[in-house]
């Protein structure tokens, strides 16, 4: 007669012994994650190389899931927590927890609400009927443009942007540098930011709200930093420190446009907190960041199918709040138009 421990024995499925394959497969697909993490843990200026890669730190997310998988099929358990950590890690920074929000106004504050449109326009190849049926389908009423030219200014023209905004303040160049900013509302040339390759006008926009009888003053920076590229990423680091200057002034301030840099260089969000320094936990906002934007990417919009990355932004003062922040892809422009709606206070 068989003893029934016996029977029991030999039914039981066999205890899984820990996969060697499984396990170094997960800490190949964790190594390149690890190195991009200590790259962007570390608020240094990198070099060249380190600063163009951190740009694709988003889709970090994706091999340190991987990653977490197969270390799971392994069953070794500190390969398990390294992989978990590392993805916990890039889900902490794409959805950051210590990035600019937009603070509560006092109650009974009056304010006034626009719609802002912001696009790199590509040597000004963007395709003008686009722009203006984006403009129009969508009740904008501020619209910054880099990279203007005057052959974009002149279709536009032809397709009516002016009968929908206009009021414009333009500097349009064949060479990238050209400017333009389009507004239902009055507006006032107020400068220049110093000593940049590419003009940053900064704008002021005299936004009313006629049925509310409220008005406000909205100081508008067009930014088009010079990208991070051979030997102008010194010159691309003191753009973005020029932009973090004029931010620190008094007044409401939105700062639109190509930065050529994203949430996840220090260099860009070091503009979001030097603007404010000395005011403790105050921060400027980056309204994708705040909007969960992260993985709507604004370039490259033409070309080699790449990973997107977020390189235009808008960045605004504390006390402006923003909603409905949305990406959109226009004909002709290898960026795409980022869009949302502010609600800037008045006085």
């Amino acid at each position: 007669m068989t003893h029934p421990s016996a029977t029991l024995s030999s039914t039981s499925p066999a205890r899984r012994r820990p996969s060697v394959a499984w396990s170094v497969l997960a800490l190949l697909s964790a190594l390149p994650v690890a190195g991009v993490s200590m790259f962007r843990g570390i608020p240094v200026e990198w070099p060249l190389m380190v600063v163009q890669l951190l740009s694709f730190t988003p889709w970090l997310v994706v091999p340190a899931a991987l990653a977490l998988v197969l270390a799971v099929l392994g069953r070794r358990l500190w390969v398990i927590i390294t992989a978990a950590a590392l993805l916990a890690v890039q889900l902490f920074w794409l959805f950051p927890l210590d990035a600019g929000k937009p603070e509560t106004l006092p109650a009974g504050t009056a304010t006034v609400s626009v719609k802002v449109m912001s696009l790199n326009s590509e040597y000004g190849e963007a395709d003008a009927a686009a722009i203006v049926s984006m403009v129009r389908e969508n009740g904008v009423q501020l619209l910054a443009l880099q990279e203007h030219t005057q052959g974009l200014e002149d279709r536009l023209g032809a397709e009516g942007l002016e009968k929908i905004l206009p009021h414009r303040v333009s500097e349009p160049n064949d060479d990238a540098s050209g400017g333009a900013v389009y507004s239902a509302f009055p507006l006032e040339a107020v400068g220049l930011l110093p000593d940049t390759p590419f003009r940053m006008d900064v704008t002021r926009v005299l936004l009313k709200d006629s049925s509310a009888g409220s008005a406000a003053v909205l100081n508008l920076t067009n930014v088009h930093a010079l990208p991070p590229v051979d030997e102008r990423i010194g010159q691309w680091r003191s753009d973005l420190d020029k932009v973090a200057r004029q931010a620190s002034r008094p007044g409401s301030q939105l700062l639109t446009g190509d930065y050529n840099a994203t949430y996840d260089h220090s260099e860009f969000r070091e503009v979001l907190d030097k603007a404010l320094a000395g005011q403790e936990g105050r921060k400027l906002v980056d309204v994708g960041t705040a909007s969960g934007g992260r993985f709507s990417p604004t370039w490259p919009m033409e070309g080699l199918p790449l990973p997107g990355i977020v390189i235009d932004h808008m960045v605004t003062s504390p006390l402006i709040s923003s909603s409905d922040y949305s990406v959109h892809r226009i004909p002709g422009s290898d960026h795409a138009a980022i869009m949302a709606r502010l609600v800037v206070p008045a006085g």
